[in-house]
């Protein structure tokens, strides 16, 4: 599979939950915090800021008032559950990314099978890889075995963490420390089980959703189809193409997807136009308070014609 250097990892969904974890962080009961200036210390706008204080704030475990917004007691508690220690670190041996982040998800070790899960998530958030390390009998293991990192490692990883038995060490890489700190912490909440918070589809998908935003479903969707290709655009904004697990595209404007949006229905039929022309494609509209708001698509490779047009397709991206 052809993946294009720029498009390597994807790119970085705007809320997710590593900002609903970075806002505790942020946070404690004494000290409150105005909603501008938390927005800037997540990087996200003030709009979906506004949406995790509200989503928050339904699990009372925040308090907003005039002077800004604070953990209550049960956030503060619930705050515990969720903390990672984050850590810089330069592991170039271990990682393949430019910058590298690391976290100690403590006493989880039993939650790990081979790495593979945290990542995937690392590489879904946007960053490019992610190592697990386990802490056990006093030394930094790779799961699913008793091999030991080398000493080298270790000792670098001991220079920023006070390490306890089964802790979890999860070091993320990405092209930056932003990208790189956003994969290793969503690899620990993976492996914490997530944020359980009800949502709304309104809270995570509007008409406006950029392909950032539907970089989670998109890949939700990929993956419970066995790994064909998948489009997905909102009404109002390009959209994004995923093949074996990366984005391919994150500025996609399908013609089935317009058409989709536009006719309300789903539609199944050979492309005409764009990438996947004379490819199988079944697209089907997401509706939002009865007004279609985006639309997603599998792209059907399995058939012969299929197969020999994605093999032109990527023969046409070589040249």
């Amino acid at each position: 599979m052809l993946v294009r250097p720029s498009k390597l990892g994807g790119p970085i969904p705007k809320f997710n939950d590593y900002h609903m974890w970075k806002t505790f962080e942020c946070l404690d009961e004494k000290t409150s915090v105005g909603r501008k200036k938390l927005s800037t210390m997540l990087g996200i706008g003030e709009g979906s800021t506004r949406t995790i204080l509200s989503i928050i704030q339904e699990q009372n475990l925040i308090s907003i008032g005039k002077s800004g917004i604070s953990l209550t007691a049960k956030g503060a508690e619930f705050k515990k559950t969720m903390h990672m220690d984050v850590a810089d670190v330069s592991i170039s041996d271990l990682t393949i990314g430019d910058k590298d982040c690391a976290v100690r998800v403590p006493r989880m070790a039993r939650n790990v099978r081979y790495g593979c899960e945290e990542r995937d998530a690392a590489i879904k958030s946007g960053a490019t890889g992610a190592t697990t390390l386990i802490y056990s009998n006093g030394k930094l293991i790779f799961p699913g075995s008793d091999y030991p990192v080398e000493p080298e490692i270790e000792s670098k990883v001991r220079s920023v963490f006070n390490l306890k038995n089964d802790d979890v060490v999860i070091i993320g890489t990405g092209p930056t420390r932003e990208m790189a700190e956003i994969g290793a912490v969503m690899a620990g909440l993976t492996i914490m089980g997530g944020f359980q918070f009800n949502r709304e589809l309104k809270d995570i998908l509007s008409s406006r959703s950029s392909a950032n935003e539907m970089i989670s479903l998109a890949f939700a969707i990929h993956d419970l189809v066995g790994g064909l290709p998948v489009c997905a655009k909102s009404r109002d904004n390009l959209g994004i193409r995923i093949e074996n697990g990366a984005v391919i595209d994150n500025a996609y404007n399908g013609p089935v997807l317009e058409e989709v949006i536009n006719a309300g229905t789903t539609i199944r039929k050979i492309a005409t136009a764009g990438p996947y022309k004379g490819i199988r494609v079944i697209v089907t509209p997401i509706e939002l308070d009865n007004r279609i708001i985006a639309a997603i698509g599998v792209v059907d490779i399995r058939s012969m014609a299929g197969v020999n047009n994605l093999i032109r397709l990527r023969s046409d991206e070589n040249e």
